[in-house]
């Protein structure tokens, strides 16, 4: 096969021939001032991801019995990080000897972030909980995670109208994806059954009126009693076909672990695709046991320290470490994020059922999730400091 010689081609030669010299030149004659240290990019990476955060508990405000609002502002910097609205923060405090960590769904908007201004709803139901309810009072100081989660619309993915079922305090994403969604940062309609055994019982309410009125389509239960204005009884199939066609949303779920049952249970002869559903992780507590339960010991190395603490069969690797005042990672405390991703040396463990979010390289290769995983004799584990 024979090329035509293009002149072009000759001239790109004498191009290339001077190419060194010209190189040289240029560096002799370019400006000696240092690079910048700091660039755009950058600069948004970590405001974007500061990683842990210093925290105070700017303001507190009862919203039901057992029910509280916590209104926090960063001291480490002007802003909160912007989030998809529906996502959760990681807040740690220390409780007595204990150094102790819980996610809570972020009840604020993305937008009141900017601000300086972070909304948890923390209901009474747990040992962090009870503290944050009772005992947290304002000025008091916290370390939190930046937002993380998948629990939040995904236009690729998602129906353009949502259907989000919350019982009890699960209502706490669904605030942030209402205001969201008014504000003009999300692109969906939205629906949202909001299930309590009483009208006492509702949180947030003042606020889901003002988004009602935004045109946000609110639809009150009560289990417990009958009042006007109000649907009785339980989400049910039947109900939701009142409002709205089932084969055409996408269903977000957020509350106790009876409720998904229940609602699978209801929409399971609809023959829906797994994507139409999707579920808010919730934490992984302790096992039941039979009789009293087994205290193991737990060899732990962190950065070339060794520490031998106590475990419980029935309570997480996790749990057992923040007894110990260990600062260790985790977010979800559900199995699904990775965050605690750890490496174990020895001895016998389970896994919680239906929490196993490993990956097959690391079941392969030794690795754990200590936030849902129980000892089942002595352990050894190497795990990451938190910060």
């Amino acid at each position: 096969m024979k090329f035509k010689r293009q002149i072009f081609g000759f001239m790109d030669m004498l191009r290339f021939k001077e190419l060194v010299p010209n190189r040289r030149e240029a560096l002799a004659n370019g400006a000696n001032t240092p690079l910048p240290k700091e660039y755009r990019t950058n600069l948004l990476a970590k405001r974007l991801h500061p990683g842990y955060m210093e925290v105070e508990l700017a303001g507190k405000r009862n919203l039901t019995e057992k029910m509280v609002e916590l209104t926090f502002r960063r001291l480490d910097g002007d802003a909160f990080p912007f989030f998809r609205a529906g996502q959760y923060v990681s807040l740690q405090g220390k409780v007595g000897e204990s150094l102790v960590s819980r996610p809570y769904s972020i009840a604020s908007s993305p937008r009141e972030a900017l601000e300086n201004r972070l909304v948890l709803g923390v209901e009474e139901a747990g040992f962090f909980s009870e503290y944050l309810c009772r005992q947290a009072k304002e000025g008091d100081r916290f370390v939190m995670t930046e937002p993380s989660g998948e629990f939040h619309y995904e236009t690729l993915r998602d129906k353009k109208h949502i259907v989000c079922i919350a019982g009890g305090s699960g209502i706490t994403p669904f605030l942030s994806m209402a205001k969201s969604t008014v504000e003009g940062d999300e692109d969906y309609q939205m629906t949202l059954f909001y299930g309590t055994r009483t009208q006492d019982n509702i949180a947030f309410k003042p606020e889901l009126d003002a988004l009602v009125e935004k045109g946000v389509q609110v639809i009150y239960v009560l289990s417990d009693e009958e009042r006007e204005g109000y649907e009785q009884g339980f989400v049910t199939a039947a109900l939701m076909e009142k409002y709205l066609d089932i084969r055409e949303v996408t269903f977000f779920l957020c509350g106790p672990q009876a409720m998904y049952a229940f609602i699978a249970k209801e929409l399971a002869p609809y023959g829906l695709p797994v994507k139409a559903i999707r579920k808010d992780a919730t934490f992984c507590g302790d096992r039941a046991v039979s009789g009293e339960p087994r205290t193991f010991q737990l060899t732990v190395r962190i950065r070339g320290d060794v520490y031998t603490i106590p475990a419980k069969e029935n309570e997480t690797l996790v749990t057992a470490l923040e007894r110990a005042a260990l600062n260790v990672p985790n977010k979800c405390r559900a199995g699904g994020c990775g965050y605690c991703h750890s490496k174990w040396i020895s001895g016998e463990y389970m896994v919680a059922e239906g929490r196993d979010g490993r990956r097959e390289a690391d079941r392969k290769f030794g690795y754990i999730h200590p936030c849902v995983t129980y000892p089942q004799g002595n352990m050894e584990i190497e795990i990451p400091a938190a910060y």
